[in-house]
């Protein structure tokens, strides 16, 4: 689960498919691993859909509780 953690650290907000290939476990395994981080509040989850060269993706995506992702790029309204 560490390996999680730190990668997630490093690389912020990915797929738990990108989280099981950089950590050299399976997809299944992964995801039993951010289960159970997830329960014990380390990690926050989320639905997501992304397009890839035109086709959908869709899985859950992960990062770590207490940091948010970075701002994107352009204008912001004014509050």
């Amino acid at each position: 689960m560490n390996t999680i953690l730190n990668y997630l650290k490093l690389n912020g907000e990915k797929f738990d498919a990108e989280i099981a290939k950089a950590a050299g476990i399976s997809l299944d395994a992964a995801r039993k691993q951010l289960l159970a981080l997830s329960a014990q509040g380390e990690v926050m989850s989320c639905y997501s859909m992304k397009m890839i060269d035109g086709n959908k993706v869709e899985g859950m995506t992960y990062r770590l509780s207490g940091h948010p992702p970075k701002a994107s790029p352009g204008r912001k309204p004014k509050a």
